[in-house]
């Protein structure tokens, strides 16, 4: 049906705007009666072969007896759950596992000379990946280098090793994974990298006793204090070392991560609750963590028969068995029916990924509305309203958040391998993905609807095989080796068209052959491959394109073409990617999206162009340029952007920015739906008047760079009412420059909602007034700093006992740059009054540590204040220090040692 409706639709609407002039106008006129007339013969054909499809659909529905499982389906939401995020800090702090990580460092601590490795066996779901995590977060500032990485059932060995070179330096491995080098090589650069050094690297994952014997190879074993960790479900892999069984949760914890699912904690649990089937529907989880989440997510807003009709559904009462396991799959099965029909579809598609691959949430949110999974709602652009499915799938639990930024904004997810297996064989069995792998080669039996090639090396006979594959509407390539790639001239109902993480050997240009055959094209992306270095000149062609993501990859400039694309939502290039000089933009008026363009390498007069035309884009949300401030391209760029009245995120990488004046901006009106300004390469004297609560209310991510911060700036960025992350760098000064806000009050709001606060060049000081129910807040360049902070503490201020602060009562991270001959100068001072137990939610603190004029003495002691502020903290915060600068070796030794 779907196949037929789309061509019908294409050639209606495939024929363009008429041509002037009234002959002209007739005849294409008579030319479009004619082939929308053969049009609708097809398709009366195509609907007689969709109705026998359509009863064998429900033939099985009928088999399967899915209406016995499925649920009725609460309202959707279109946020993230707020109860799922103190979910999620209370995972932080390990819920039910808090003794089973200190367990797990009492034995990683054991024989601290010899390399120590402990295997953390469990069943699926149970939670060894967060132990693991846990226990390497709490450990991984003692070792010179870590490296955390999943293996998974099929491992592909070249990447596995890649990983963890990555992970270990990537500075000097920055390029790992665009090498050509085999098993063996990667085995000895790894063995050769890790000798005389102490690493700390978990292995997450592991299936087969094979698999770890060949990472376990190559890592260095020498009694040099290392340690390993794995996770694993086989017994026979965590026979290999010590072994850390992991228990289910006990009733008691399984509760209270149950209640703080749905309501936010036990104590807001309704007095109505049904708790004789909230027992039972715990019991049946079985102290699975994964069970007992997903569980709480299906029933989170239902009503008390929906919670007695689930403990009464088939499957609730089973036989024997793997008991756990059984339980586990069940409950996810009866997610997954509880879906609603386009959740669903949404949530199958992620199968055409391999296992662990962490998904980028907009990559697949515009695949979605290219395979057209996303339904129109009057008000709401399709990505935002794709947004909400996926914001639904993870209130339902079906996706896990790989990381969320400070911001609240969850960029990646991951889908857990027990879900995958059941979306793979749902998938497999609908025939909606055909998965084609080197491990599980076989010849696809049906129309293949959606083709994924995963891990595999694919020749161009391989891509050969497409050959009769003409229904095929997502061809998937996720991180694969290829020849060449040509596309087969038979996919002419293709909508999706990606290479994810690829590398083609031949370099060269993406082979589309006939771009103007692929009228259903709405997706092409090439995100992270290498080896492709340019685009088809046709790609105009492509009428109907909506997404172009060049991200990662090795296209430099875009052909002239793409001016065509009047339907394109989204374009991103490899922030190198350069813009074609003589592009019309204003054909490009659909454009929601713009990211990671130059134009950099435009003339002045090109670049003003550009600029002005930004302002037809009437759509845009994101805007993420780089160029270079010539004459009044700046200006021109500004009086734009106050015409982008739906821009939400905008970024600006100036070049040559430090010869840019800035007092434009004092004047400018930006959007004021920003959620996101990021100025990076900007050099402003201060904090521009435009950044204020007043015009940015909705300002959640803020970075740029400043001279200096006086009280009014201050004021007016511990005012924004949303903000999240401040990524906050202060030019050097031989100049010391200070700003205080003095007696902050609960009632003043300041940096209320802060989660991040990153000050490069400067640091922040709490004080907490002798009342005890105000602060001083104070922000410092390097010079600044060091006539604040050497100061040691009264005995007044030693005795005083610390109330709640009213300044970053939300703050988890955490950096600042601190001289080390002001902390920590000839025995005196310490870092008491730097505030750091005034932040009641610190949970990472990293210090650039200036070790400049400080003798070597001095700067181990400013170490050792910090790491016992922050052991002394009631969190018990990681810190991360990073000396830079030149240490006095011609002082002597402090007299205080």
């Amino acid at each position: 049906m779907e196949d037929a409706l789309d061509t019908f639709l294409v050639r209606v609407e495939g024929n363009g705007p008429p041509k002037k002039g009234k002959l002209k106008r007739a005849l294409q006129k008579m030319g479009g009666l004619f082939s929308k007339g053969k049009a609708r013969h097809d398709i009366a054909g195509a609907i007689e072969d969709i109705k026998m499809q359509l009863q064998e659909v429900a033939d099985r529905r009928s088999r399967c007896k899915v209406d016995e499982i499925v649920s009725k389906p609460v309202a959707t939401t279109s946020t993230v759950d707020p109860r799922l995020g103190a979910m999620f800090k209370e995972v932080t702090q390990l819920i039910g596992i808090n003794k089973s990580r200190d367990d797990i460092i009492s034995m990683l601590q054991v024989d601290e000379n010899i390399t120590k490795m402990v295997s953390i066996v469990g069943v699926g779901g149970l939670g060894k990946t967060t132990l693991a995590k846990a226990s390497y977060d709490k450990l991984q500032s003692l070792y010179e280098c870590t490296a955390f990485v999943s293996v998974g059932r099929n491992p592909d060995f070249v990447k596995v090793f890649k990983d963890i070179l990555f992970c270990l330096d990537g500075t000097k491995y920055k390029d790992i994974h665009n090498t050509g080098r085999g098993v063996d090589l990667l085995i000895r650069e790894l063995h050769q990298f890790l000798q005389n050094k102490r690493y700390f690297i978990v292995i997450d994952d592991v299936w087969e006793v094979a698999s770890w014997k060949a990472i376990k190879l190559a890592l260095d074993q020498r009694n040099n204090g290392s340690r390993v960790i794995i996770t694993t479900r086989n017994q026979e892999v965590a026979s290999e070392e010590e072994v850390y069984k992991l228990d289910p949760l006990s009733h008691d914890d399984s509760k209270r991560l149950f209640y703080i699912r749905l309501f936010g904690g036990e104590s807001k649990c309704p007095a109505n609750h049904p708790h004789e089937a909230s027992g039972k529907i715990l019991k049946k989880c079985g102290g699975v963590p994964l069970a007992i989440i997903t569980m709480a997510s299906l029933l989170v807003g239902k009503s008390t028969e929906d919670w007695f009709d689930v403990c009464n559904s088939p499957g609730f009462y089973r036989g024997k068995g793997n008991q756990q396991v059984e339980d586990t799959e069940w409950i996810l099965s009866l997610s997954y029916y509880d879906l609603p029909s386009y959740l669903r579809t949404c949530l199958l598609y992620l199968s055409v990924y391999p296992e662990d691959y962490v998904i980028d949430k907009d990559y697949l949110i515009w695949k979605w509305i290219a395979e057209g999974f996303v339904e129109k709602k009057t008000g709401t652009s399709l990505f935002e309203r794709g947004e909400e499915y996926f914001n639904q799938l993870i209130n339902r639990s079906m996706i896990q958040v790989v990381e969320s930024d400070y911001t609240g904004i969850v960029c990646t997810c991951r889908v857990h391998d027990m879900v995958l297996d059941l979306i793979r064989g749902l998938a497999d069995t609908e025939n909606f993905v055909t998965i084609l792998t080197d491990n599980e080669a076989k010849s696809p039996q049906n129309k293949v609807r959606r083709l994924a090639h995963q891990n595999r090396l694919m020749k161009q006979t391989q891509q050969d095989d497409h050959v009769g594959m003409a229904q095929v509407r997502s061809l998937v390539v996720c991180i694969c080796d290829i020849d060449s790639f040509v596309l087969h001239p038979c996919f002419k109902l293709l909508r999706v068209l990606e290479l994810a993480g690829c590398r083609v050997s031949e370099e060269g240009w993406l082979d589309l052959v006939q771009p103007g055959n692929l009228l259903h094209l709405r997706y092409l992306g090439i995100q992270g491959t290498r080896g492709i270095h340019k685009l088809p000149e046709e790609i105009g062609k492509l009428k109907f394109l909506q997404v172009l993501d060049l991200q990662y990859c090795d296209i430099e400039v875009l052909p002239l073409g793409i001016c065509q694309l009047t339907q394109l939502v989204c374009l991103r290039g490899g922030f190198y990617t350069r813009m074609p000089d003589g592009l019309i933009l204003t054909k490009m008026t659909s454009l929601e999206e713009l990211q990671d363009i130059s134009i950099a390498n435009l003339d002045e007069k090109s670049q003003r162009q550009f600029v002005k035309d930004l302002s037809s884009l009437s759509e845009s949300r994101v805007l993420n340029i780089r160029c270079s401030f010539k004459g009044t391209v700046q200006l021109d760029l500004l009086q734009s952007l106050g015409n982008l009245h739906k821009l939400q995120h905008l970024c600006l990488t100036a070049l040559d920015s430090g010869k840019a004046a800035t007092r434009d901006w004092d004047t400018a009106v930006l959007p004021q739906h920003l959620r996101s300004l990021r100025l990076p390469d900007m050099q402003f004297p201060r904090l521009p008047s435009c950044i204020s609560p007043a015009h940015l209310s909705s300002l959640n991510d803020l970075e740029l760079c400043v001279g200096e911060m006086d009280e009014a700036g201050l004021r007016a960025l511990g005012g924004l009412p949303e903000l999240h992350y401040l990524h906050l760098k202060m030019l050097y000064s031989s100049m010391g420059s200070s700003a205080t806000v003095a007696n902050i009050t609960a009632g003043d709001a300041f940096f209320q909602k802060l989660r991040c606060c990153d000050v490069y060049g400067a640091m922040i000081q709490l004080v907490l007034n002798e009342d005890s129910t105000s602060v001083s807040f104070t922000i410092c360049n390097r010079k600044g700093a060091k006539s604040i902070v050497g100061r040691s503490k009264t005995e007044d201020e030693s005795s005083r006992s610390v109330a709640p602060l009213p300044v970053m009562p939300n703050l988890q991270g955490l950096c600042l740059s601190v001289p080390a001959s002001a902390l920590y100068k000839d025995g005196n001072g310490g870092c008491d009054n730097l505030g750091l137990k005034c932040l009641p939610s610190l949970r990472k603190v990293r210090v650039i540590l200036d070790c400049d004029g400080a003798s070597a003495d001095d700067v181990e002691k400013a170490e050792g204040e910090l790491r016992n502020a922050a052991q002394l903290h009631p969190n018990g915060p990681i810190i991360d220090i990073f000396r830079v600068g030149t240490i006095d070796r011609s002082r002597a030794r402090s007299t205080g040692r």
